[in-house]
């Protein structure tokens, strides 16, 4: 079976905020791919919010299956992070899906959960059937050996804004999300291993990867002060950093040429 991933760096999803006032959806392109990708005009799509605390889950789902259900049709349902313990549960959630959608939040609590109930495994079985696997920023940080994260701080305090965690490692590298952010950025250069490639991944842009090619999708960032949003690729070398900015094209290229050092 062909292995795919969307990885979304950031973007809005057309919330409402304080003010009454509704931030634009800026993923079409990235989620429209997510749907091509199931072969299915209206597939079925497990969005999981286990980067959420278990009484914040059902807004998230809400907030998502808003745009997979009410605008593209899809047929959406969820798994809350208490049923993870049943493992026949989550399996056969899993086995429905065409495609399973993580949001975004507290990456450390996501990763700990799935390592603790096993679902780390389900869920690279599920990658290996060919199940679309994609989120936005935690849920996109999770298929990669590592990523930066600022989650610590919420789970055990730490100081460092970002700091580096070991996730599922379906792909070689380090992801960083809303690369935009110039804190981000920096500490990329400090989280990044000798020899590692690393990925540095803007709001409205996605890595996605299919069997052993990749290309990348973007869309408007103007919101957030730039054109597109964009991917580069970070290095370091005998110490010394350095990353580029990936060209963006229809065409996927070799999955070595993203991977490989």
């Amino acid at each position: 079976m062909t292995r795919k991933i969307v990885a979304i760096g950031g973007g809005e999803l057309g919330r409402v905020r304080h003010d009454g006032t509704r931030l634009p959806f800026e993923l079409a392109p990235q989620f429209e791919e997510i749907i091509s990708l199931t072969g299915k005009a209206k597939p079925k799509v497990l969005v999981l919010a286990h980067s959420q605390r278990s009484q914040d889950q059902d807004s998230y789902f809400n907030a998502v299956s808003g745009i997979f259900g009410g605008r593209y049709g899809c047929e959406c349902f969820t798994l809350h992070s208490d049923a993870l313990t049943d493992t026949a549960r989550a399996a056969e959630a899993l086995e429905k899906a065409d495609a399973i959608y993580e949001c975004g939040g507290n990456t450390v609590l996501m990763i700990d959960l799935w390592k603790s109930t096993g679902f780390d495994a389900l869920l690279r079985s599920a990658w290996e059937n060919g199940k679309v696997m994609c989120g936005v920023s935690a849920g996109a940080c999770c298929w990669f050996d590592s990523c930066s994260t600022d989650s610590f701080k919420l789970t055990d305090g730490r100081d460092a804004p970002t700091a580096r965690l070991e996730c599922l490692g379906f792909i070689k590298g380090m992801f960083v999300p809303h690369a935009e952010v110039p804190s981000r950025a920096e500490s990329a250069k400090e989280l990044i291993r000798e020899g590692e490639a690393g990925y540095l991944v803007s709001d409205c842009a996605a890595l996605e990867i299919v069997g052993d090619t990749y290309r990348i999708v973007c869309s408007d960032a103007s919101l957030h002060g730039m054109e597109r949003g964009y991917v580069k690729k970070m290095r370091k070398k005998d110490g010394a950093y350095s990353d580029r900015k990936l060209v963006v094209s229809d065409r996927f290229a070799p999955l070595e040429e993203l991977v490989g050092t």
